[in-house]
Parts: C-alpha cells; structure tokens; sequence
C-alpha cells in the first residue's frame, strides 16, 4: 500500500513538472506554438503532451488559437502572473526604501521579459543629482546592470538567443564570446554593472533574484558617475544583503516556514 502511494506521489510530481516545462515552452514563444514544438521543445513524446495540453486547456492555462491549432498561455496564468506582480512589489518596498535609506540612492526594482526589463517600481534617492525611471519603462538586457544580473541566471543557451535577438534590433555587431565571459564574472560575484554603457554619466549596480513563480527579477542602484567610486563598496553591499533577504523570503513562501 505504501509503494503505491509513493509511486503515486511521484507520478503527481513528474506531471506538476512536466506541465510547468510546457507552460515554461508557451512562455518563450508568444506567437504561439503547435503540440509537436512542444514535445520537442520538452523532450517528451507527443502523446503525452497532449494529454498534459488537454487537462491545462481544461482549467484555461492553456488556450488554442482553433484555426492553427497555436497554443498560447491562458487566461488563468495571466491573472496568477498579474497577482504575482502586484504581490512582489509589495514586498519589496520596504526592502528598496530600506537600501536607499541605507544609501541614500535611487533603488529601482525590475522584472525580465522577454523584450526586456520591465521597471516595476522605484524609491528616490535623496542626492539632488539622482536617476529617475518611469514605472512600466522598458531597458535593454545588455547594456543595463538590472539586464546583465537576469541574463547571468541563465544558461549560455538562453544569453546567446536573447542577446542575438536584441543586438540585431539594435543592430549592433557584438562579440558574443566576450559577453558570456563578462556574464561569468557576474555569476561569481553575484552583481552586474552598467558603466555608463546605457546611459552616458549614470552608472549602476544590479543584483537578480527569482519570485516564487521564478521569474527571474531584479534590484538596482543607478548611480551618477562622478560618485560611483565613492558609493560602489557601500552600495555593493547594502545591494548583496537586501537580495539575500529577499531571497530568503521567496524560499520561506515556498517552504511555507
């Protein structure tokens, strides 16, 4: 009887993880996508996807276009994710005013998309020289501290076809090789950098985190350049230590600790 309740319990488990691969696949492809890209995208046979797509069709996390035969994240997603977004910015306003206290610069908290990040919200710094960005705004990956930290997260998979996408609306020929070893360093450390590469005299550092969702979001610290030096230890710090607990709390809602 216990065997069968374990094998049970697996099976619930390997299905919660199979649909979150499919609905992770119609994430990445917003035009839409058939049931054979799918099974291909999640290495499953196309049998199983099927099933899996009818039961999510089921409860509306799936919808299908009907003439193609193109599915696409439903309704019932779309409002998890809106709920998950006022959610995260709750909790984590008194973690940005609390850095920026501690600072005395601008926070800005932001979340990866796939035409780039999305600024959710911002607490201003009190220096009379600050950066100010407009909620809803949207910044470059690659040329943002807030950017590089979510495409650190990543695998190198993932950053070279992000990172083709945006160099060629941009068109701009970068070195692709370089950037995945600057994203390395990123890793290591645990922080991006922007030297005034977006944005001429403004200077950033960025530290990502993922939701309980795992959308990958991030906090930064814009910072005017002639001061950077002079900030940088103190913020990289305070930064390093509001992620952690941010970290932390996205953990616990999980754990329900």
């Amino acid at each position: 009887m216990k065997d069968k309740i374990k094998n049970s319990e697996k099976n619930g488990i390997q299905v919660i993880a199979r649909s979150a691969a499919i609905l992770r696949t119609l994430r990445d492809h917003p035009n839409g996508v058939s049931i054979g890209q799918i099974a291909v995208h999640v290495d499953l046979p196309r049998s199983t996807v099927q099933r899996i797509v009818g039961a999510l069709q089921n409860e509306r996390l799936i919808i299908s276009d009907g003439q193609r035969g193109h599915l696409f994240i439903g309704p019932e997603v779309k409002a998890m994710a809106d709920a998950s977004r006022s959610d995260i910015v709750r909790e984590c306003q008194p973690l940005l005013a609390e850095l920026t206290a501690m600072t005395g610069e601008t926070t800005d908290l932001s979340v990866m998309r796939l035409q780039g990040m999305v600024f959710l919200d911002q607490v201003i710094g009190k220096h009379r020289l600050r950066a100010v960005s407009a909620v809803g705004e949207i910044f470059p990956f690659t040329t943002t501290a807030n950017g590089r930290a979510c495409l650190a997260k990543l695998t190198d998979t993932l950053v070279r076809k992000r990172v083709t996408a945006e160099w060629k609306q941009q068109d701009f020929a970068g070195d692709m090789e370089e950037f995945l070893t600057q994203l390395q360093e990123v890793r290591r450390s645990g922080l991006a950098y922007d030297m005034g590469e977006h944005t001429l005299g403004l200077s950033a550092i960025g530290c990502a985190f993922k939701d309980r969702l795992g959308t990958l979001h991030a906090i930064s610290v814009p910072i005017p350049t002639p001061r950077f030096d002079e900030a940088r230890e103190s913020v990289e710090a305070a930064l390093s230590e509001t992620v952690k607990r941010l970290e932390l709390m996205m953990t616990d809602g999980l754990t329900g600790t």
